[in-house]
């Protein structure tokens, strides 16, 4: 599951840099398309001009090309150079046929331009199929001042008839933005669904966890209480009997907890905290796990700082902890031998769990405690389990505050050190 999640993980990464990528591809190209029709204006416009030129004699020298005639100070406004006083309604006609005859529908300012008096003696609107409505502020235009005569031709809404014109590709990548857009609010809901099931998977998974412990004892203490001499040995019997006895009503415990822990977020624990004595608590847990033990013909060692320890902790998780660290520490070594012991380090209870199983390589010690973690080289690939024993014990440990520590060598074994506040 954790593969899977890394890979969706990926898949999402891949895919936002891909629609990021997308987009910043449809914003260059659609600068480039304003750059094209920009200049197709500026070119249809240049022509509109050489047209006039050629239907009505605005200079002495025909022979002068557009270079020398025609002006275009900014993108929005053009100086035609003229020598004589033209017939301006018929001027103003052919202005607006030439325009529209290159395919330049916006509509323009014309003001012809009197040196001797340095300003604008005359002005015309050309409106064109694809006029806007004049405002005052389009009204002023700037007086370029020449040594002769010319007519200004001001577009003040060429941009906007610019935009207009790519109207068919702005709603196309628009529609391709949406497009992409939906697909990566797909792919988030597609990732928050897939979280669910793992969180919904977790928690089957940790129930599993805290219940199979308990029901191997018992099924080891079943199997010892069937032996045909077992009638011969009172003592023994009523061990077996007290310990299924007592795992049941673990069992029955569990069943509340685990249905509260269902119902809160599952990175928090809801706690009950108690006063108790530790030491006690660590000989419960090695006393529920007694018939693995002796089944594994493990040797357990306790060594406890002082005689009775008084904590306040959540006893059932902490007494949770415990046989698991146990139970591993029992798992992963072919003659068990493992030491149990407590010191004080400030305001902290430390308890320490050491054994001489096959140990952890470095490159692994982080990463134990993760969800669904799973060490799976030379011998641990015998060993069952779904990676959340660990996860379980850490997530504990960090609800009160404290935290475990793992020291491990390959061949040499591992210990596990539990760190929690005594209030």
């Amino acid at each position: 599951m954790v593969i899977r999640s890394k890979t969706l993980r990926l898949v999402i990464l891949i895919s936002t840099v891909l629609i990021t990528l997308i987009i910043a591809i449809q914003l260059i190209w659609l600068q480039k398309v304003y750059m094209y029709e920009e200049k197709q204006f500026n070119i249809n416009v240049s022509k509109s001009i050489r047209s006039l030129y050629t239907d009505m004699e605005l200079v002495n020298d025909a022979s002068d090309n557009g270079q020398k005639v025609i002006e275009n100070i900014n993108p929005d406004v053009y100086l035609l150079k003229i020598d004589c006083s033209p017939n301006l309604p018929q001027l103003w006609e052919n202005l607006k046929a030439e325009l529209t005859d290159f395919d330049v529908y916006t509509d323009c300012r014309a003001s012809i331009y009197d040196p001797v008096q340095n300003k604008y003696v005359t002005e015309e609107y050309i409106n064109l199929p694809d006029s806007y409505f004049p405002s005052e502020k389009e009204n002023e235009l700037q007086v370029y001042t020449r040594s002769y005569p010319y007519i200004a031709l001001y577009f003040p809404h060429r941009g906007q008839y610019i935009i207009k014109q790519m109207l068919f590709w702005i709603a196309s990548s628009g529609l391709l933005l949406l497009v992409l857009t939906g697909f990566g609010i797909s792919i988030f809901y597609l990732y928050r669904q897939k979280f669910y099931n793992e969180t919904q998977k977790d928690f089957v998974n940790n129930f599993t966890h805290e219940f199979k412990t308990p029901l191997a004892v018992i099924k080891i203490a079943s199997d010892v209480l069937k032996q045909k001499n077992i009638i011969d040995k009172p003592e023994k019997l009523n061990n077996y009997a007290g310990i299924i006895n007592e795992q049941t009503n673990h069992l029955q415990m569990q069943v509340q907890r685990l249905l509260e822990i269902a119902y809160t977020d599952r990175s928090h624990l809801p706690l009950e905290k108690e006063s108790f004595n530790a030491n006690e608590l660590i000989q419960q847990s090695i006393n529920d796990l007694q018939p693995y033990i002796e089944q594994k013909n493990a040797i357990v060692h306790t060594g406890f700082s002082i005689p009775v320890s008084i904590i306040k902790a959540d006893k059932a998780y902490l007494r949770l902890c415990l046989i698991n660290l146990i139970e591993n520490a029992i798992k992963y070594a072919e003659k068990p031998v493992i030491d149990i012991n407590t010191s004080i380090e400030g305001a902290n209870f430390c308890i320490s769990v050491k054994d001489n199983g096959i140990g952890i390589a470095p490159e692994h010690q982080k990463k134990v405690f993760e969800r669904f973690y799973r060490i799976t080289e030379g011998e641990l690939r015998s060993s069952k389990g779904f990676g959340l024993g660990l996860n379980f014990v850490k997530k504990v440990v960090d609800t009160h505050n404290g935290k475990i520590e793992v020291k491990s060598e390959l061949g040499k074994g591992s210990t596990f050190t539990i760190k929690i506040p005594r209030n």
